[in-house]
């Protein structure tokens, strides 16, 4: 029976991820060629946006059969290895991919870039998988450029990754050129690029601390004390020999081997798929993920078995021309079959974004009959019966299913636990030219969120707006194409409103509301006589009522206090109004032409007359920023949250070299922070907003805000 391995590639955009993944297909046989990005002609980057932008965009899916004696055995698996490759997108607008991959897989390659170094996003990513115990790798690749250090960059992957990291090969050459051969630090061995002996015995010799060190490293963390033994007793240790405990250090997630790689070329790519065959756990050997059924109660928990129930999670959702929605589904447990009943289970969560907390993905649990099984290999789908547990599979016409939801027997339903999420931090507000094209516009933003979960819409009930939140700028624009040419609509951008709001300015006044009215029948009077103080912040609106002598008939009391709420809804200077009390003192009435309507219409005139005799003074929302980042880029945010009017209320430490600054922010002043922040914190830095409050805005900026509320 054949061994799985499913592997996913991260790293910086840039870095080499997809090219390195069709010089290993190559390698493996499944291409006649390597593919170029620049070319537009590679398996994974299939989509028409990033041929044309030139790098990926989102999750793409590989499966290559590995049967080669020299890379799986002896020694190894001793046979076929079905190898999944995922192929995720560097640049960080796109990072729900990314996770969505790390969810996928069962170990990772980092490629880092011998030209660019260590990325901070890079390191971060490493951290998150380090706090889940994922597998690691590294493929140090560009090592053929001309500002290609590989020793650098190794000792810059050490000081960032820790001490488990140990090249298990290293380059000879390179730097101006293809490298000569590769050194085999275990063998202490050399083979040439066309893949003959190439014996150097003083660069082979150069190695010994290098495979000392990385010898003792295996077998510590393997904890192999029989091994320990002969090795200190001086006996010679071979690859064989050492390919267990390789795994096993590999596996615990506390030993990272270092491979050097030319992807352009193929160098490299033979020990890649080495360690990913007889160095990478097989799916049952990962740590599954927590289940539990669907109302969050016990479930018994998951073996990783054929035979066990049902247990699959949609790790991508897209649309298919020709079939509709694909589900890219990894099977954790059981055996998923075509044409067969399964149980949808999706997640209820809320993004907590401004202005206010809003449903995205709804909760649902129900039955559906899986469409076509398939086995992916970029946009290549290749059906089969059945997938069991391991596997990563396409699956055709599942209706409810959205990326994040499991799958699982209908006897026996299961909700496992959702992976992280970023939040979509950068809004734009969009609509579409024609009403007509309203309906479509609805539709497509459910299908890009069903696809997408870093993608929400909100339609913000302060200022009408429908608003768009992607992860950045690159993001955006992305989605927005796709909805276009998927919906057949032309879609609108435009900055997005603050919900601003009006105060009085003194700190009280009195005013009266007069509507008398006649028109030859029954007429109109109503008179109401009203003072106006501020309540704290937050006070909202609060209605008293101090007439005496029946001045206002009782039945025309409520008739006033509804005038005057409408009225501060609507506002005074077109902003509503907050946090005052109204109190009625007196007013008029006439037995025949006093009226519900007429006292309405007097209290909404008393409330703009105070208004106008207090003065008005605009509010503006106020954040709530927690803004996490290395500490070497502490001193650009709290300058850069200065500029921004922020008032910052702490800065502690995060651990791991980072902290967190948390602040006061005008939201006008965030609508672009998200870009802005990965900039000057050089993709280190991440924030968390929520709506604090409405606060005074500076009188130099309250005609502004006033005449544009926009950023």
């Amino acid at each position: 029976m054949s061994e799985l391995r499913n592997v996913v590639l991260v790293g910086h955009s840039g870095s080499g991820k997809t090219t390195l993944i069709e010089a290993l297909l190559h390698r493996a046989g499944a291409t006649t060629r390597i593919g170029r990005v620049e070319d537009g002609n590679t398996v994974s980057d299939h989509d028409e946006i990033e041929q044309r932008i030139g790098h990926s965009v989102a999750l793409s899916a590989c499966r290559v059969v590995l049967d080669d004696a020299g890379l799986c055995g002896p020694g190894g698996v001793g046979g076929p290895v079905v190898i999944t490759l995922l192929d995720t997108p560097g640049h960080a607008d796109f990072v729900g991919d990314l996770r969505a991959g790390l969810r996928g897989a069962d170990a990772a390659i980092f490629v880092v870039s011998a030209v660019d170094g260590v990325h901070g996003s890079t390191r971060m990513l490493w951290q998150e998988c380090e706090a889940v115990g994922m597998p690691r790798a590294i493929a140090i690749s560009h090592i053929d450029q001309a500002r290609g250090d590989f020793d650098e960059t190794l000792q810059a992957c050490k000081d960032a990754f820790g001490d488990g990291v140990h090249p298990l090969y290293l380059p000879l050459g390179g730097g101006d050129g293809d490298p000569e051969a590769v050194l085999d630090v275990v063998r202490r061995a050399s083979v040439s690029g066309d893949g003959s002996a190439a014996a150097d015995g003083s660069a082979l010799d150069a190695i010994d601390t290098e495979r000392g060190d990385l010898i003792e490293g295996v077998i510590t963390e393997s904890e192999d004390d029989g091994l320990l033994e002969r090795y200190l007793a001086g006996e010679e240790v071979d690859f064989d020999a050492l390919a267990g405990d390789l795994e096993k250090a590999v596996a615990k997630a506390h030993f990272h081997p270092v491979i050097p790689v030319v992807a352009s070329t193929g160098f490299g790519a033979d020990q890649l798929l080495e360690v990913i065959c007889r160095g990478f756990p097989a799916p049952h050997e990962h740590v599954l993920p927590p289940v539990t059924t669907p109302d969050g109660g016990e479930r018994t928990p998951i073996s990783g078995t054929a035979d066990e129930p049902l247990v699959a999670e949609v790790i991508k959702t897209t649309t298919d021309s020709y079939v509709g929605r694909v589900s890219l589904v990894r099977v954790f447990a059981g055996t998923l079959r075509h044409d067969t009943e399964v149980h949808v289970s999706g997640h209820f969560a809320r993004f907590s974004g401004h202005p206010q907390d809003t449903e995205w993905h709804a909760d649902h649990d129900v039955d559906e009959k899986a469409g076509a099984i398939s086995l992916p290999f970029g946009e290549t789908l290749t059906p089969v019966g059945e997938a069991t547990a391991g596997q990563i599979v396409a699956v055709a016409r599942l209706a409810h299913a959205e990326t994040g939801d499991t799958i699982s027997s209908p006897d026996a339903p299961a909700l496992m636990e959702p992976w992280t999420m970023p939040e979509p931090l950068l809004p734009t507000a969009i609509s579409v030219a024609s009403s007509a094209d309203e309906a479509k516009l609805v539709d497509g933003l459910a299908r890009v969120q069903a696809e997408d979960p870093t993608v929400r819409v909100v339609v913000d009930p302060a200022t009408h707006q429908m608003v768009l939140w992607t992860m950045g700028d690159q993001h955006r624009e992305v989605v927005l194409e796709r909805l276009c040419a998927r919906a057949g609509i032309t879609v609108e951008s435009a900055p997005v409103e603050v919900a601003l709001r009006s105060h009085r300015a003194r700190p009280s006044a009195a005013a009266q509301g007069r509507h008398v009215k006649q028109s030859g029948g029954h007429g109109q009077y109503a008179v109401c006589e009203v003072e106006i103080e501020p309540l704290p912040q937050g006070g909202g609106f609060e209605f008293k009522d101090k007439v005496v002598g029946g001045a206002v008939p009782k039945q025309f009391i409520g008739s006033v206090e509804k005038g005057v709420a409408q009225q501060m809804e609507r506002g005074v200077g077109g902003h509503p109004m907050t946090d005052i009390r109204v109190t009625l003192v007196g007013g008029k009435a006439h037995s025949v032409d006093s009226s519900d309507a007429a006292f309405q219409t007097a209290g909404a005139l008393a409330l703009q007359s105070a208004a106008a005799a207090a003065g008005i003074q605009l509010l503006e929302p106020v954040d709530e920023v927690a803004v996490t980042c290395d500490d070497e880029h502490v001193g650009a945010v709290l300058s850069d949250l200065a500029v921004k009017r922020g008032r910052v209320r702490s800065t502690e430490p995060a651990g791991d070299g980072r902290s967190v600054v948390v602040a006061e922010v005008p939201a006008i002043e965030l609508t672009s922070y998200a870009p802005h922040l990965r900039a000057i914190a050089h993709g280190t830095g991440v924030f968390h907003r929520e709506y604090l409050s409405h606060q005074p805005a500076p009188e130099q900026l309250a005609e502004k805000l006033a005449g544009a509320g926009a950023a």
